[in-house]
């Protein structure tokens, strides 16, 4: 660095002291680049007190004071860490923050380690959970519109958890039910009459409403008193001038937390009694309501649903493939699902069948009976009645149309042979049809497998017989062949252990 660019007053200085030697040039960075000097530093370093005195200890201090100070004049560039995406959601952060804070510290509290050692929750868990519950409260104040995918998620996480709801739907309604609820705010001593839905309680006590009968005639000032002074509690018909039904809240029974009343059944249609499903709530309550019309619709969408399915499935069927949209629909409105293990006879042969099949998925095997002879001993044989596999029925394919309608006995055996689903219609809707879709049918329909004839089993079942036969006479032959010549199954001349062939006895030549 050229000692002309340094200030006049740190010049002097360092030729001011002689039995101190000024700091090394190369220590001093460059003070060319104007914009990294702190000029109020510089100032004031250059007007230090005795920095330019003659006195040795006056300039002693002032020297240390200005080595000291020296490095502050230049300014530092700060670095500059490369920004965070703002795109994470930040739920996940808070509670990953949370989390790590309700993380049990180490205590000797031995209740926190007895508590762990019988399997109960530990407080982590219990705040953990306290933080949910109180989370799901505030997304059920929100309409369901206003509420996002993930608190739609919280919600049908909570609600598999109450066992009243998990015994009744399965988990896929649930989960639509879910993004229809929402909670009520019910003050202390309101009557709670829940004839429109299911009702759980989240938060508070409420005690069912009971009906109690009461003579007039004992004390008749004492109930009127009663009645008027609660009114708010209870209410009272009077059906005549001696007895009143009085409606009050049970002295034993308490609903608690994730209690349920009332039904998902719609009052209007069972006809029930409204006050039976009434309660009176002891404290500010929040109670979940899950409307009956939603879970009526979600049924009405459910058979609408299947009776599509069973539609298709007819309309796919060879019998019915020009038949009428109405004529199929008639159909539909009679029919139900089942499902059959394998190996189940459906129907045996020479009976009448009590239903229509229309096959969904799996197969079932067609047998015929037929009459074999078995030899028992040296020329003497016995008749025995035996099943011939003779084909299969597949999928979209129905049986048993006119075996119920001409009362026709079957003449095979069905069998299904894995587990098959199946649309089915009992032989009472079936003759409880109007006389056009009965005629219809027998028009169209077949018996099935009826194309068989005896020659046609009969021969079947002989040449089953010769393979048989020529499977059992071609290993026979086979074992006793390679006895006679001393080569038994299985065992070989040389016996070798080696797991794998060494590869400098490969050779491309021999066969191993």
């Amino acid at each position: 660095m050229p000692m002309d660019s340094l200030p006049t007053a740190i010049l002097a200085h360092m030729v001011a002291i002689n039995n101190v030697p000024p700091p090394p040039l190369r220590s001093i960075p460059s003070l060319r680049l104007h914009t990294n000097i702190n000029y109020g530093q510089l100032n004031a370093l250059c007007h230090i007190r005795g920095l330019q005195s003659t006195h040795s200890s006056l300039n002693l201090t002032a020297h240390n004071t200005f080595i000291k100070q020296y490095p502050q004049i230049f300014l530092h560039k700060k670095t500059t860490l490369p920004k965070i995406s703002q795109q994470e959601e930040k739920r996940k952060c808070i509670r990953k923050t949370d989390e790590k804070s309700l993380q049990p510290d180490e205590s000797h509290n031995i209740a926190l380690y007895l508590r762990q050692a019988r399997g109960g929750p530990s407080i982590y868990e219990e705040q953990r959970g306290a933080m949910k519950f109180t989370e799901f409260l505030a997304i059920l104040k929100k309409l369901p519109i206003h509420r996002t995918i993930l608190e739609h998620n919280i919600v049908w996480s909570m609600l598999k958890k109450i066992p009243e709801l998990a015994s009744q739907l399965s988990d896929k309604h649930l989960k639509i039910l879910s993004r229809k609820v929402f909670s009520e705010t019910w003050i202390k001593g309101s009557k709670v009459i829940a004839d429109d839905g299911l009702y759980i309680i989240l938060k508070g006590q409420a005690r069912p409403r009971i009906k109690v009968l009461r003579r007039l005639n004992e004390d008749n000032d004492s109930i009127i008193s009663s009645i008027s002074k609660d009114s708010f509690v209870f209410d009272a018909e009077l059906r005549d001038s001696t007895v009143a039904e009085i409606y009050m809240p049970s002295q034993e029974l308490v609903l608690k937390k994730w209690s349920t009343f009332g039904s998902l059944e719609d009052a209007s249609q069972t006809k029930a009694d409204k006050t039976q499903c009434s309660v009176v709530t002891e404290d500010d309550c929040e109670i979940l309501k899950i409307p009956a019309k939603e879970y009526e619709k979600l049924k009405l969408e459910k058979v609408k649903r299947e009776n599509m399915q069973k539609l298709k499935l007819i309309r796919k069927c060879p019998f019915y493939e020009n038949w009428p949209t109405l004529s199929i629909c008639d159909l539909v409105s009679v029919s139900k699902w089942k499902i059959f293990p394998p190996g189940h006879v459906l129907v045996e042969s020479g009976t009448v069948i009590s239903f229509v099949g229309f096959i969904n998925s799996g197969y079932c095997n067609i047998y015929r009976n037929v009459v074999g002879l078995v030899r028992i001993r040296v020329n003497k044989v016995k008749k025995v009645k035996k099943l011939v596999y003779m084909g299969k029925l597949k999928e979209k394919e129905s049986f048993g149309e006119i075996s119920i309608l001409l009362q026709d006995p079957f003449s095979c055996t069905i069998i299904t042979g894995g587990e098959v689903e199946m649309m089915i219609i009992e032989d009472k809707d079936i003759l409880a049809l109007d006389s056009v879709t009965k005629e219809l049918m027998i028009q169209t329909a077949k018996p099935t497998f009826s194309h068989l004839t005896e020659e046609d089993v009969n021969s079947e079942y002989i040449q089953k017989v010769k393979e048989k036969e020529w499977k059992y006479f071609k290993t026979k032959t086979m074992k006793r062949t390679l006895h006679c010549n001393g080569v038994l199954p299985g065992f070989g001349k040389w016996n070798h252990y080696w797991t794998t062939i060494p590869r400098n006895l490969k050779d491309t030549l021999v066969s191993y």
